[in-house]
Parts: structure tokens; sequence; C-alpha cells
């Protein structure tokens, strides 16, 4: 199994901008996906964005839909993370997962892989 490392979080004001970076350990097959996702305080984890590296198709949450964008290379095993205009609403934990057999870009339960984590702070 892969071992995810992210980092780039940080806090940030309103409007704002952050990169998250994560990094597999082992390659990942070119069915696989690679996503993120977060969890606020008291809230479930959900999904944030997708991309699927035999297909390269993107898949975004609504709520970040414009002002996120996932970026990646499959051979490097990378996955990155731009975010603008943040709100504080996206304040939360964000991971990093891999799945090999996703069915569902949006499914939590569908990933094999997760990193530890890295906190995004939206405030004044």
């Amino acid at each position: 199994q892969s071992q995810l490392v992210e980092s780039g979080g940080g806090l940030v004001q309103p409007g704002g901008s952050l990169r998250l970076s994560c990094e597999a350990s082992k390659y990942a097959v070119e069915r696989s996906t690679m996503a993120w996702f977060r969890q606020a305080p008291g809230k479930d984890r959900e999904f944030v964005a997708a991309i699927r590296w035999l297909t390269h198709k993107f898949y975004y949450a609504d709520s970040v839909k414009g002002r996120f964008t996932i970026s990646g290379d499959h051979a490097k095993g990378t996955v990155d993370l731009e975010m603008n205009h943040l709100k504080p609403d996206d304040t939360a934990v964000y991971y990093c997962a891999q799945g090999d057999l996703v069915i569902a870009e949006t499914a939590a339960s569908h990933y094999d892989a997760w990193g530890q984590g890295t906190q995004v702070t939206v405030s004044s």
C-alpha cells in the first residue's frame, strides 16, 4: 500500500490562495485515481476534487468549482490542489487519497490509501 504525504497547508486570509501537494511512495497503476478530501470539525469527510490517470478526467465538488484546480504527474506520483478565492468555509483538514479501483470518485470508501492530513485555516 502506498504512503501519501501532504504538504502546503497553513493560515490564509479570506480571498487568499494556497497550494497543497501530495506525493505517493509507490508507483500507482494507470487505472488509479488520486483525490483530495477535507474534514471540518464536527463534520463528515467530504470530497473536494479527483483526477483519473487513465482518462485524464478531473472531478470537483460543486462548492469548489471555479476556485480549486487539481493537477498531477502520474509518473512522479504527485497530485496538487491549487486553492484560490478561499473562504472561511474552506477551513478543514485536507487529505490526499489514492485508489486502484475507484468506482465513484466522491466516495471515500473507494480509496485504499490516505495521507495524514494538512490543516488549512481561512480566517482574518
